[in-house]
């Protein structure tokens, strides 16, 4: 979390631009950043106290200057104002992360190294420079890029030629989704059939892999997972074309037969699991796997529930509303929600999966309902059943679900008691902090047992969330605001205070957690800057390193020599990985000469400009430039707009009156260019524009708005070969 917080300081640092540093300073400071981070996983590699926490920080030390290396990157592009968050930043970026991977085998490079060529991938295909318009049989290709370069890394680390259990999990997930989502993308039904057949043919023969031939429980609920996934996105897409009332009875029906396969299937999954412990040519089960699996199989069950109540409450709503006819259906809807509600709530033998579904649309239904009708009389009516269910459920989730349902139902109620009162949601929300207090005293009224305290860790929570709501709200009377913010900072940090004091972890974490919450919210409503973020995060990422280190150290927790020793990366191939941080080095000091060359050499030329106001990720403000050179005439952009995809074209500009360069031809191999005309590169995406790569020029936090409005003409310098770099924008 340390490390996380400094890299955060030093992305942030740079996207701020900070005018008090030169070209110079920026890239030595960046380039020293990356050093000062390979530097302490050297010199903690040799530490010889506390060898386990010294060895682990040592390895993330080393991806934090991967990573580094990645904001260097952005921050030359911003100081020669090239392309925003562009692919080229991330292809860079991930030439060094695929490097340490294979020398290292270390799962956070894999992951890294994973995202930035994924990234790469999309910013090539999809920029967010410029819009590319592709044909069916192009975005076939993409989205079967994406699928195979997915499949192929699953198969490889499914065969252990790559050890990388994150790296199998993600990979997995993400060739299902990109079949999914190709299987509803195309509206050609030849395309949309076999696409659903190879997106159901995945599943399939995942069911049968990881079932007979290599027995892996997780996976098959992955695989599970993809299957609800598949048979949802089918529902959607039949609902948005034959919505009507035989539909919605069918949705009902489909929500049935999902939640029946959901118990069957993880009925299976434990009699496939305690029947057999390995299978043929598979792996050994473990408590360690065992725990995985039951955690995988949870967390897909609880989605599959919660995608079962989304489409039953859509079906249900939906059918009453087609039903009804001129009937008003809203009665129909809150009839309903009262006829689910009760039976499940007296029946407790029943199976919990369906029964929680049917009590949660049940309720989702009846939420619509008494918003629907607004009736005060019926609100409090589902207030009081909504109650009864609190008691009779069981269960911390149960419990805390149906404690927030009762604060929704309140909040209905408030809405419908205060219409027409101005500032209505201040006092909502104040009147919501003072039920919650009570409700968390009055809990002490209880005798000791599970929904004691399961009132008591409500009551708790949602008093801490509408009090730091409250500290938003506008004044209701004179310094309300103020009143609001000095007793959500007493109250939390006394709490925080005496429940650390008590040994109360579900308290002391909830009331921390507000109070750094707090701080965060308020210290940049004051001062929302980057470079302030910047100072926070470094100080912060500083604190926390200090103080854990020192915690390791006096309780002596740490993992044997032996086990250190086997994890120390750097001692695998210390001289790869040095050649690896030379070529990031070379590259930062090849980039800024040829960029510099460029800028001392090149062909200086006027360009007129409309610019607007936008953000990078990694960069900070830059304006966006929309050059008169952007357009081409109607002729030669009727040409460019029948090439689908992205192709690269080379540019003549000629200079008008003013001397501002104007578009002149597109260049063809063979023309001779007059003493003032020169080739410039560029872009084209079938969308009647071009794109030069000179469209970002970043300024310094908040200077985007002032720049927009002034800025009329963008001085640039080109190469013979058609590079440019953008040096400075004008007025005149």
């Amino acid at each position: 979390m340390g490390v996380s917080l400094l890299l955060a300081a030093i992305i942030y640092f740079f996207a701020a631009n900070w005018s008090g540093l030169g070209r110079a300073d920026k890239i030595l400071t960046s380039a020293g950043i990356i050093v000062l981070f390979y530097g302490a996983s050297y010199i903690l590699s040799k530490a010889k106290i506390m060898l386990g926490h010294h060895s682990f920080l040592s390895s993330v030390l080393l991806v934090g200057g991967c990573i580094s290396f990645g904001a260097a990157v952005a921050l030359l592009n911003q100081i020669y104002n090239s392309h925003a968050d562009s692919y080229e930043l991330f292809l860079i970026w991930s030439i060094p992360a695929l490097l340490f991977a294979v020398i290292t085998r270390y799962n956070p490079f894999y992951i890294l190294a994973y995202t930035l060529v994924h990234l790469t991938l999309w910013q090539y295909f999809y920029p967010t420079s410029l819009p590319v318009m592709y044909s069916d049989e192009q975005r076939l290709l993409i989205g079967g890029l994406f699928a195979i370069v997915n499949f192929i890394l699953f198969v490889l680390t499914e065969k252990e030629l790559l050890r990388s259990h994150p790296l199998k999990i993600v990979s997995f997930i993400i060739f299902h989704s990109s079949l999914l989502i190709l299987s509803s993308a195309f509206n050609d039904a030849l395309y949309k059939l076999g696409l659903n057949i190879a997106c159901a043919a995945a599943i399939v023969i995942g069911f049968y892999y990881f079932a007979r031939i290599r027995l892996n429980k997780t996976m098959l609920t992955l695989n599970a997972l993809s299957a609800s996934a598949f048979a949802v996105f089918k529902f959607f897409e039949l609902m948005s074309a034959h919505a009507s009332t035989t539909f919605f009875i069918l949705g009902l029906v489909f929500v049935a037969l999902l939640l029946t396969g959901n118990v069957l299937f993880f009925r299976f999954l434990n009699k496939l699991g305690r029947t057999a412990a390995t299978s043929e040519g598979g792996e050994t089960s473990s408590h360690a796997d065992a725990q995985k699996s039951n955690m995988a199989g949870k967390i897909v069950s609880t989605i599959v529930t919660v995608i079962g109540i989304l489409i039953g409450s859509i079906s249900l709503i939906g059918l009453v509303i087609a039903a009804t006819g001129d009937i008003e259906p809203q009665y129909i809807l809150y009839a309903a929600a009262l006829l689910l509600i009760a039976p499940v709530i007296l029946l407790r033998r029943s199976n919990p999966v369906v029964r929680y579904t049917l009590l949660t649309i049940g309720y989702a239904v009846g939420m619509v309902s008494i918003a629907w009708i607004d009736a005060i009389s019926l609100s409090l009516l589902f207030l009081a059943v909504s109650i009864g269910g609190w008691f009779r459920l069981h269960g911390r989730a149960q419990h805390f679900f149906t404690y927030s349902l009762i604060n929704s139902n309140i909040a209905i109620l408030l809405f419908q008691l205060l219409e027409g009162v101005q500032d209505a949601a201040a006092y909502m929300v104040l009147i919501l902090t003072g039920l919650n207090a009570l409700v968390y005293a009055g809990q002490l009224l209880l005798r000791a047992g599970p929904m004691r305290q399961h009132l008591r860790e409500c009551g708790l929570l949602f008093t801490l969330l509408f009090l730091f709501w409250l500290t938003f709200m506008n004044d209701i009377f004179p310094q309300a605001h103020v009143l609001f913010n000095v007793l959500n900072f007493v109250v939390v940090t006394a709490a925080a205070f005496v429940f650390v004091r008590r040994n109360k972890a579900y308290e002391s974490a909830v009331s921390l957690s507000f109070w750094f919450i707090y701080i965060a919210f308020k210290y940049y409503d004051l001062l929302w800057t980057l470079l302030h973020k910047s100072i926070t995060l470094a100080i912060l990422g500083a604190v926390v390193i200090s103080i854990t280190s020192i915690y390791a150290y006096r309780t002596r927790a740490s993992i044997s020599d032996e086990a250190s020793h086997r994890r120390l990366i750097l001692r695998k191939s210390p001289i790869l990985i040095a050649i690896v941080i030379i070529l990031q080095l070379g590259y930062i000091g090849y980039h800024t000469a040829a960029s510099e060359s460029l800028l001392s050499n090149g062909t200086s030329i006027k360009l007129q400009i409309e610019p607007l106001d936008p953000r990078s990720l990694l960069q900070g403000d830059y304006v966006t430039l929309n050059y008169s050179i952007s357009t081409p005439p109607q002729a030669i952009a009727d040409e460019l707009e029948e090439k689908p995809g992205m192709s690269r074209i080379k540019v003549v500009l000629r200079p008008d009156d003013r001397g501002v360069y104007i578009f002149d031809r597109l260049y063809k191999k063979g023309d001779t260019l007059s003493d003032k005309e020169v080739i410039i590169n560029g872009k084209t995406s079938g969308w009647q524009s071009i794109y030069y790569g000179i469209e970002t020029y970043f300024v310094p936090e908040g200077t985007g708005t002032e720049t927009e409005q002034n800025a009329r003409f963008a001085h640039i310098k080109v190469s013979k070969s058609g590079d440019a770099l953008l040096e400075r924008l004008t007025k005149q």
